[in-house]
């Protein structure tokens, strides 16, 4: 038979957070998707897409 989970186990594992700390600052990455457009040589744009780990340490440096 199947382990019966309660509701403290699920608010539990519902508020934790999700993704890895950073080690300066302590706050969890957050992913996030960054798009570049870049002008091609026939005039045309082509946008880049990354996925980047975003942090209090490193937000400004990334969004802006």
């Amino acid at each position: 038979m199947a382990k019966q989970t309660d509701f403290a186990e699920k608010a539990k594992k519902a508020s934790a957070e999700k993704g890895t700390k950073c080690p300066k600052c302590g706050t969890v990455k957050t992913p996030t998707l960054y798009v570049n457009a870049v002008k091609t040589a026939g005039g045309s744009y082509r946008f880049n897409r990354q996925r980047v780990n975003v942090c209090k340490c490193n937000e400004k440096e990334i969004l802006g």
